[in-house]
């Protein structure tokens, strides 16, 4: 399974960023469980979900201190890279 990620180190913090497919985050339950599926792959730091409505603006979910974090700054400036999960 490949996914886009961008694994954050801001502030004293490190958190993963991992887009998902629309409605993921809709659903507590699937989103709870793809954070889960994410957190071995980035050695456990908070994972927050992020997926891109129809006008290109991005969603998120995780914990609320980092998507206050994110809300202020251009998504489009995270390190993001393609992950290999196999």
């Amino acid at each position: 399974m490949t996914i886009d990620a961008a694994l954050v180190r801001e502030q004293g913090q490190t958190f993963a960023v991992v887009v998902v497919r629309h409605g993921i985050i809709d659903n507590t339950a699937e989103a709870n469980n793809a954070q889960a599926s994410f957190a071995p792959a980035f050695n456990y730091v908070p994972i927050v979900l992020m997926e891109q409505g129809h006008r290109g603006r991005p969603r998120y979910y995780g914990r609320s201190d980092i998507i206050r974090f994110l809300a202020n700054i251009d998504f489009r400036r995270l390190p993001w890279k393609r992950w290999d999960l196999n």
